[in-house]
């Protein structure tokens, strides 16, 4: 489907459980940071907030010619005109997903073992996969079994799709593991609990895409 990342550095909106940390906050600190490419996640929310949220994502996102992906909410994903979405093992199927959406728009799958990595490959229907968790995390209730380095090489040298590594990922680890095969990192925690999200982005912004990343301004 030739989708590339506009990034190396693939933010997932989610506070992670910091108090008095926002969705919208987090978002405007990446799209700050020039961030192309935004997904939201909202695991614990009713509808209507989960709503109000994409909406207001959706608007910031577009006026900062930024992808926005919609996590799991395939409707929500429809009814906000998202970029595409971002699918578990357990939601919606890709291939009822790209009936609703269309062929234009961008998916991404999650996948824990090399079985299933080989599995999203064949089935020829989304964009992207998202491969772990690398390391141990703490930002998922009950987290796959950790794949470690190796599992992700192993799992690069199988499968062409573009690859977007997680699970805990940080600043210090993000190198090894672009090295290792993914196409792009994947963070939540890092980010979330970090004193100031909006620096640390501009500085993983440079550490991983460059020095001559575009530079841009607050929102």
């Amino acid at each position: 489907m030739g989708f590339v990342f506009p990034s190396c550095l693939y933010v997932i909106v989610d506070p992670a459980g910091v108090a008095g940390r926002t969705h919208l906050e987090l978002a405007c600190a990446a799209l700050a940071a020039g961030v192309p490419l935004l997904q939201l996640r909202m695991k614990h929310a009713d509808t209507r907030e989960f709503i109000d949220c994409a909406r207001a994502m959706r608007a910031l996102c577009t006026q900062r010619g930024a992808k926005f992906l919609v996590n799991d909410r395939v409707d929500i994903a429809v009814l906000v005109d998202a970029d595409g979405v971002h699918l578990g093992q357990d939601d919606l199927s890709p291939s009822l997903a790209r009936h609703w959406l269309g062929k234009e728009k961008i998916i991404g799958w999650s996948t824990h073992n090399l079985a299933q990595a080989k599995a999203a490959q064949v089935a020829g229907l989304v964009d992207y996969i998202g491969v772990g968790p690398i390391f141990p995390t703490s930002t998922k209730e009950r987290p796959d079994p950790v794949l470690g380095l190796d599992g992700l090489r192993e799992i690069r040298a199988a499968v062409d799709l573009p690859i977007v590594a997680i699970g805990g990922i940080t600043p210090e680890t993000a190198r090894e593991v672009l090295a290792a095969g993914a196409d792009a990192v994947a963070m939540i925690g890092a980010i979330a609990h970090a004193p100031d999200p909006a620096a640390l982005l501009k500085e993983l912004r440079v550490l991983l895409d460059g020095p001559t990343v575009t530079k841009s301004k607050p929102l």
